[in-house]
């Protein structure tokens, strides 16, 4: 079997490492150079992990619990999954994790005083299907406070987790929304330097994908290493 390594990042399209104005990067960035594998990538890094829907269950639907609805705005998220050549990359995992319509996350460690909804969990996994595509219904994010500067809240978004073709295409990052006015003041938005990798992060609204009288639809397409790929949530 061969392999073809990666294309490197193009410079800018990826958050830096230490973000001043993103105060947590200054405890958890290098300190000192990286250093480059005289080998280059490895076939661990360029060989896919495995992530078997019968083994890790599909949950598309984090809109209700036990049949009972979330309260909030329903929306549907959808897309494709694709690598930096624009190929589908089929039967990839992607796990979901979300603040409640209020701004708070179902978690203990979460102690913002906003309501706890016992019918929204706010985690669900899907998988890709042939053409790269995948589909999930839930309920739009609410804003919440986080501490990092005076009066510093963040924008309504969606978190996501998922491999490629490869450990290397490993990618963890945000989705935001259209026309959200907290994303000039966001400083992990901003921590992607070039402006129009930054705003691949914002979905798009689909009127295709809007289901009459009970969703919105969004687009979010991931893109996976290379010139065009998702900007990471956190490269610290």
């Amino acid at each position: 079997m061969t392999t073809t390594a990666f294309r490197p990042y193009a410079p800018g399209t990826q958050p830096l490492n230490d973000t001043p104005s993103y105060r947590s990067t200054g405890k958890r960035h290098p300190v000192q150079p990286l250093v480059a594998l005289p080998t280059g990538q490895t076939a661990t890094e360029l060989l896919p992990p495995h992530f078997a829907a019968a083994r890790y269950p599909a949950s598309a639907d984090l809109s209700r619990v036990n049949g009972q609805e979330a309260q909030g705005e329903r929306i549907i998220v959808a897309g494709r999954v694709l690598d930096e050549d624009g190929r589908p990359l089929p039967h990839t995992m992607i796990e979901i994790w979300q603040a409640n319509a209020a701004g708070r996350y179902d978690h203990p460690l979460d102690t913002h005083p906003a309501p706890l909804d016992p019918h929204f969990h706010g985690a669900a996994r899907v998988f890709t299907d042939e053409e790269g595509r995948y589909s999930f219904t839930t309920i739009k994010p609410g804003a919440y406070p986080w501490r990092n500067h005076a009066n510093a809240w963040r924008p309504n978004h969606i978190h996501y987790s998922l491999f490629g073709a490869g450990f290397a295409q490993r990618l963890v990052t945000q989705m935001y929304f259209p026309g959200d006015p907290l994303l000039e003041l966001d400083p992990i938005f901003h921590a992607t330097p070039d402006a129009a990798a930054r705003n691949r992060l914002i979905a798009a609204f689909d009127i295709g994908i809007t289901q009459p009288e009970w969703a919105l639809g969004y687009r979010f397409d991931f893109v996976l290493r290379g010139r065009g790929a998702t900007p990471f949530e956190d490269a610290a």
